[in-house]
């Protein structure tokens, strides 16, 4: 089965990957947004807004990752024209992954109080994490069905329908937001920080209700569990705990910034909040090419077309570079209203513009680091995705962060930390593909 690789092919799956994969921090950009501009204890729900955020983050990375798994798995399937095989494959990876986060769920739920006092929250911060969390957290396991729905559309070379829940999700979050966290005279009281946690909610129960019956309606595949249990869900699953461990190492760094950004007071947490999720809105917004090299690159490695794999990652690399310069553009434009959207807290945004510069300078390094993480995940790289991560995390980000706190850079040391982690998970890759999928290209 020949794949055409163009400029139309790539975009027409990178493009909806693209809409699509900005709503997932467009939900919590959204309550950073209208949360840092809630008129009663407008910091504080900002802060706990940001550390929950960071938090949920973490949990869905860890265990979203059967979302690529099942992608590069069906793609590779598809490609080498034996998706008949794996039919009972997709029910047994979501109900396992429903499982898993209802355990997970459990598991958290009775200890959210010393959850957040580890991230150093703490007096009214804290109160304002748990009540938040309390709600916000029984998305979740919504939130892994979708990711799975999602998985199975991308590998059967399919972005239109994950595009169109994503964008009815982050529609619907944003009104909900607007009228819950402030009310409606007359009919419904303020519920401030609470509002937001509900409004999220809300919204992730009508995209998962949206995942389900698409599913349903647009593929042959059925989610009644049949046995015995498919050979390569074992595949699957070493794929996915490669993954785990991978998101792991990811959190960590991600959890130790949001840790000692806090640590640094109320301002400067504030300040972090808007700037990584500024960060993970870009890192979203590139990762549609990631998408399209996951879908396309696992089909082509399927049907063994290694010249069109070759020409596939320079492509969509070049295209993830265009994106990033685009948005380093916008940045720049628009350096100061950008952070208006989040705070009208003077003392934050002034902390958030005197390192606002490096997030923007690090956006090329992100671009090729996002774009071609998502290309070995389509080519089943699991395992030096992983270790990748870990050095880039234990190696290079750990150190560079305590190091900044020694020498007291403050802010401007976690965010120095972060882009030295992105310039190795870069790098490594692209030494990496050069090496084994370069040399392949002179058999095909």
């Amino acid at each position: 089965m020949k794949t055409t690789i163009s400029f139309k092919t790539i975009n027409k799956l990178a493009i909806p990957a693209t809409i699509a994969g900005i709503a997932e921090p467009i939900l919590s950009i959204t309550d950073t947004a209208i949360v840092g501009n809630i008129p009663v204890d407008g910091l504080e729900s900002l802060a706990a807004a940001g550390i929950v955020g960071s938090f949920l983050s973490m949990l869905i990375w860890v265990l979203g990752q059967t979302r690529s798994a099942i992608s590069a798995l069906i793609a590779q399937y598809l490609g080498a024209e034996r998706l008949d095989e794996i039919k009972t494959l997709p029910a047994q990876v979501i109900y396992l992954n429903i499982a898993l986060s209802i355990l997970i769920l459990l598991s958290t739920v009775f200890f959210v109080d010393d959850i957040f006092r580890l991230m150093n929250a703490s007096g009214k911060i804290l109160q304002y994490c748990i009540s938040y969390y309390s709600i916000r957290v029984w998305g979740f396991p919504l939130t892994l069905f979708v990711f799975a729905v999602i998985g199975i559309f991308t590998g059967l070379q399919n972005t239109f329908w994950p595009m169109l829940i994503a964008i009815t999700g982050a529609m619907l979050n944003i009104v909900l937001d607007f009228i819950l966290v402030f009310g409606v005279d007359g009919i419904l009281e303020p519920l401030y920080l609470e509002g937001a946690a509900w409004a999220s909610l809300i919204a992730q129960s009508i995209m998962a209700l949206m995942a389900f019956v698409l599913l349903l309606m647009k593929t042959d595949i059925r989610l009644r569990l049949q046995f015995p249990v498919h050979q390569e869900l074992r595949r699957i699953i070493g794929m996915s705990l490669n993954l785990f461990v991978r998101a792991i190492a990811l959190n960590v760094a991600l959890i130790l910034a949001v840790r000692e950004a806090t640590d640094l007071g109320d301002k400067y947490i504030g300040a972090h909040t808007i700037a990584i999720n500024l960060w993970l809105f870009s890192a979203f917004f590139i990762d549609g090419y990631a998408a399209a090299g996951n879908i396309m690159g696992g089909r082509l490695l399927g049907a063994k077309d290694y010249h069109g794999l070759w020409r596939l990652t320079k492509k969509i690399t070049q295209y993830g570079l265009m994106v990033s310069l685009i948005l380093v553009l916008i940045g720049c434009l628009f350096y100061k209203p950008l952070g208006d959207i989040f705070s009208n807290d003077t003392v934050v945004l002034e902390t958030f513009y005197s390192i606002f510069f490096i997030l923007i300078i690090g956006l090329p390094i992100n671009s090729t680091a996002f774009v071609l993480d998502g290309l070995f995940k389509g080519l089943g790289e699991m395992e030096y995705l992983r270790n990748v991560l870990l050095y880039a995390t234990f190696l290079g980000f750990i150190p560079m962060l305590y190091f900044g706190k020694y020498l007291g850079w403050g802010l401007y040391g976690i965010w120095i930390a972060l882009t030295v982690w992105m310039i190795i998970r870069g790098g490594a890759l692209i030494i990496k593909f050069r090496q084994k999928f370069r040399p392949l290209t002179q058999n095909d």
